[in-house]
């Protein structure tokens, strides 16, 4: 059936005056979006460091208050700094860990906690204002649009969960509460990873064609992604809990590869041993660290038979030289039993293996943004 001329016409007037926008244009358009999203991945990479160093020096409790806006500014006098101490003697860490410590010694602590704030805050205004301009100058594409607003709230969201976390110190405990710390790291992580998975979405590539070769590897690719997310998240729990100051032997746990039943399972409710038991903890550590190494090796023999000298089997043989490196540092973390040095080292080479996963994963999947040569 026909479309009658007169309906016809002014759609095809509508469409002739419609702007067109060349790939070209397009992708210079997103070059600054794209180069943002780094600088925040960046950020967020530079956040878990700190956070890191915040948790191993004992200063995530310094700060007994949550003060959005005036917290930007640290104690700016003595009588300021000794009201900060004061609400800190308050606290059972104090009492039960520091009774000896002055004001020198809280200041230092303090200052560790405040920098992890402080940055917390630098990242949710370089996410937010930036957001705001490419938004009203047209920059982001409909699409994009709610996947960075996703993004601004996984920030918010982690600020929550940090207080939630501090908070779940100041009464009953010396320290945070494992749970809350877990939750924090791998919020953190899926922000990192986000972040990085919208950047990479807005690369520049030639008109992609369809690889079988290389399609098959994103199962495996997405099951290593999702299990470095496991092991984060395993890594937390062994971190709240200081279960790396035990067992400082490997491969074996006080003589035994698999340590006994009545050890791993001793606390009841079961699932508890999960969370609570050190032993568990740690054993669950190592072991999904073995798991994500013989999937990475795995994954890299398969890209290497099916599709060789590509850039996924380059990536894939990267991803198991990082996970290596990674075990090498989690051994010599335990079997320093724990120094500061390689604790931190161990954590932020986390976000690197966690960072190569997502790249990686992102890389065998079609870009969002496609740009056909001229």
């Amino acid at each position: 059936m026909s479309i009658p001329q007169a309906r016809l016409a002014p759609a095809q007037r509508r469409l002739q005056a419609a702007p067109t926008v060349r790939p070209g244009r397009r992708a210079a358009a997103l070059g600054p979006v794209r180069a943002w999203l780094w600088l925040v991945a960046g950020c967020i990479f530079a956040m878990v460091v700190v956070g890191g160093a915040t948790r191993l020096t004992q200063s995530g409790l310094s700060i007994t208050e949550w003060k959005p806006v005036m917290g930007v500014l640290p104690p700016l006098d003595e009588a300021a700094w000794q009201a900060e101490f004061d609400r800190y003697k308050l606290i059972p860490q104090y009492a039960l860990m520091n009774p000896d410590m002055n004001l020198a010694g809280f200041k230092a602590i303090y200052y560790w906690e405040w920098a992890h704030r402080l940055l917390g805050r630098v990242i949710g205004a370089l996410v937010a204002v930036p957001l705001v301009f490419f938004w009203v100058t047209g920059r982001l594409t409909p699409a994009l649009k709610p996947r960075l607003v996703g993004l601004l709230a996984l920030g918010g969201l982690q600020g929550i969960i940090g207080w939630f976390m501090v908070k779940s110190g100041l009464s009953a405990r010396v320290d945070v509460s494992q749970y809350f710390l877990a939750l924090h790291l791998v919020t953190a992580s899926l922000t990192l990873v986000w972040t990085i998975w919208l950047a990479e979405g807005l690369r520049r590539v030639a008109a992609v064609r369809r690889d079988p070769a290389v399609e098959r590897l994103r199962p495996t690719a997405s099951l290593l992604l999702a299990l470095v997310l496991v092991q984060v998240g395993l890594g937390a729990f062994v971190a709240g809990l200081h279960a790396g100051l035990i067992y400082n032997t490997w491969p074996l746990m006080d003589g035994h590869l698999v340590p006994p039943l009545a050890d791993l399972l001793r606390q009841s409710p079961l699932w508890s041993n999960l969370f609570e038991n050190v032993t568990t903890v740690q054993f669950d550590h190592r072991t999904v660290a073995y798991a994500v190494l013989i999937l990475a090796l795995f994954h890299a023999a398969d890209a290497w038979s099916h599709a060789p000298r590509t850039g996924a089997a380059w990536r894939a043989t990267l991803l198991v030289v990082a996970v290596l490196a990674q075990a090498v540092i989690g051994i010599s973390t335990l079997l320093l039993v724990v120094p500061l040095w390689a604790a931190l080292l161990h954590q932020a080479f986390a976000m690197v293996v966690l960072g190569l996963a997502v790249l990686h994963r992102r890389r065998l999947g079609s870009p969002a943004l496609r740009v056909v040569p001229a």
